[in-house]
């Protein structure tokens, strides 16, 4: 596996249409029904074109490229409508368990990556860029992890791993989120490419 960015993908050249829309792919349907307090129909069937409509243009092939590697790499898509936009959620069908979430914030789109096996790959993890490593530093610790007797014993255990010689103790759901931008992407689809090589291994 190679430790360059990631750099391209077919859907970056198919997503351009003649009169500027993007391509159906109504094969990515899904069924999905609103949770209390969302401002979307209460039932309604999303597509993936639906969600990538509302990203920004400028990231629609790096979304697009990203969904078809984690599409054929045996992972099943939920999207789900939320106040804040459009939730998508990869589940890695022979772990069971998700791997990836697109979710939208004030500040754009971010990626929420699983990174179960982290301690699998410490050698790339070291390689991420400033902000990346900065989103990690500011995400909030694990209770479980720093003292069992002070959380919810029902909460998931979060990430115990070394960066660059600093041990870190965070929470699974807000340890890895990244702005979906220019510095992060090429990193984002690296970090994914090994947490999906090691579930398979």
């Amino acid at each position: 596996m190679t430790n360059a960015p990631y750099a391209g993908g077919g859907f970056a050249r198919r997503q351009k249409h003649e009169h500027g829309t993007l391509p159906a792919l109504s094969h990515y349907f899904v069924h999905s029904k609103n949770g209390e307090g969302d401002h979307m129909p209460k039932t309604e069937e999303y597509s993936f074109e639906d969600f990538l409509s509302t990203v920004d243009p400028e990231y629609r092939g790096f979304v697009g490229n990203l969904h078809e590697y984690l599409m054929q790499s045996a992972c099943k898509m939920k999207i789900e409508a939320k106040s804040s936009g459009y939730l998508v959620s990869y589940t890695h069908a022979p772990s069971k368990r998700v791997i990836l979430n697109f979710v939208f914030r004030k500040t754009g789109l971010i990626v929420r990556i699983y990174g179960d096996h982290v301690n699998q790959y410490p050698a790339f993890i070291d390689t991420l860029p400033a902000g990346m490593l900065a989103a990690i530093a500011k995400a909030p610790v694990c209770k479980r992890l720093m003292d069992p007797n002070d959380c919810n014993p029902k909460c998931a255990m979060g990430y115990e791993f070394v960066v660059r010689g600093d041990v870190f103790k965070k929470c699974k759901y807000n340890c890895f989120m990244f702005a979906v931008n220019e510095e992060s992407n090429p990193f984002i689809r690296l970090f994914v490419e090994r947490e999906v090589g090691a579930r398979v291994g």
